[in-house]
């Protein structure tokens, strides 16, 4: 049985396309969809029950606590994690098993974006690559329940970077497989604060965090790189 674990944050308007693409294209493998709300104020959870979906809640909107609480709440003996503007590929829970029953704890599947930019398309090409410290949450996560649980799931008192950590985490202990089938995730994010400084922000964030920069300190740099641009975009306007 496969866990879908979608973390939430006034996500109503992208969930409904996602929660569709999900259950058509699971395959014949036994599911469930968890929706794990951060304290959303729009339709988010209304969207996710109508979609048939179990919603739990929390207050605290932090994406890795978000997700533990979701993985405790599954009954799969496979978790997968997945964002709420990402669709996996065609009948990814069958692939998913697949590459499960090869041996492989947990594996990633390679990425591409909806918005046609050279620093995208080269980014999706990179996401093929099994290196150190180069996974992450886009590119969606899928677990052995038990693997996940020995690891103690994501790590809460992270700001940042949660998904990369755990998947270091992983490979130190379990075969890790980068699938060849592509996620197509939303480049909103990027069309909002420009490509190139996005990209630019997240390598910044990424190098602090591999020199062990504290927390606090990459959440005020990528607040602060990102923030200024739509702030100073808004005063032109």
């Amino acid at each position: 049985m496969l866990s879908v674990i979608i973390p939430t944050l006034n996500e109503g308007q992208a969930l409904a396309e996602v929660l569709r693409h999900v259950a058509g294209n699971l395959g014949v493998v036994p599911h469930e969809i968890i929706v794990c709300d951060g304290g959303s104020r729009d339709d988010t959870c209304a969207v996710a029950r109508q979609y048939g979906a179990q919603v739990v809640r929390t207050e605290r909107p932090s994406r890795a606590a978000q997700l533990n609480l979701g993985a405790q709440q599954a009954a799969g003996e496979l978790l997968y994690f997945l964002h709420a503007d990402t669709l996996p590929p065609p009948r990814f829970g069958v692939i998913i098993n697949q590459y499960h029953a090869q041996g492989y704890q947990a594996g990633c599947f390679r990425l591409r974006f909806d918005y046609r930019h050279w620093i995208l398309r080269l980014s999706g090409w990179a996401s093929r690559f099994n290196a150190h410290n180069f996974q992450f949450g886009d590119q969606s996560l899928f677990m052995n329940a038990a693997a996940f649980r020995q690891l103690g799931g994501f790590n809460e008192e992270l700001l940042l970077m949660e998904d990369v950590d755990i998947v270091g985490r992983i490979k130190h202990l379990h075969r890790f497989v980068v699938m060849p089938y592509e996620v197509l995730t939303s480049a909103r994010k990027y069309r909002e604060y420009g490509v190139s400084r996005t990209e630019l922000t997240h390598l910044a964030v990424f190098t602090l965090y591999s020199l062990h920069v504290k927390q606090p300190t990459l959440a005020h740099w990528y607040r602060k790189l990102l923030h200024n641009r739509r702030n100073s975009t808004r005063k032109a306007a």
